[in-house]
């Protein structure tokens, strides 16, 4: 699979961007946060996303080493979508795959990441 452009969004609609993304690449991580919401991440580098709406709308949430910005709408709760840093040092956005019009969660055989022993 290649990237592709994807459009995505919280589920009241108030949070919406556009993404190219490579969903052949996708991450299931079983952290505490992670485990819980039961996203699938996809990668992108920060110049591949942007945010159509809802900037006003996002509400953030740090944990851990309060590296990553866990980002949902202050509506309907949905975390879409997390911003951080690559260890490259490239700034990037953290895609939930099952925010993504068009997209079958199901089809998707992301990788398991054991962030809960990180």
């Amino acid at each position: 699979m290649t990237a592709e452009q994807y459009h995505g969004s919280c589920q009241c609609g108030a949070v919406s961007y556009r993404t190219t993304a490579d969903l052949s690449k996708t991450f299931a991580c079983n952290c505490s946060r992670c485990g819980r919401l039961g996203t699938i991440l996809a990668f992108v580098p920060e110049s591949d996303f942007e945010l159509i709406s809802g900037d006003g709308s996002l509400t953030e949430y740090q944990f851990n080493k309060h590296v990553i910005h866990h980002l949902f709408c202050s509506t309907c709760g949905v975390q879409s979508f997390s911003r951080g840093t690559a260890p490259d040092g490239k700034k990037m956005v953290a895609i939930n795959a099952r925010c993504l019009d068009g997209v079958d969660p199901d089809a998707l055989a992301p990788t398991k990441v054991d962030g809960r022993s990180r």
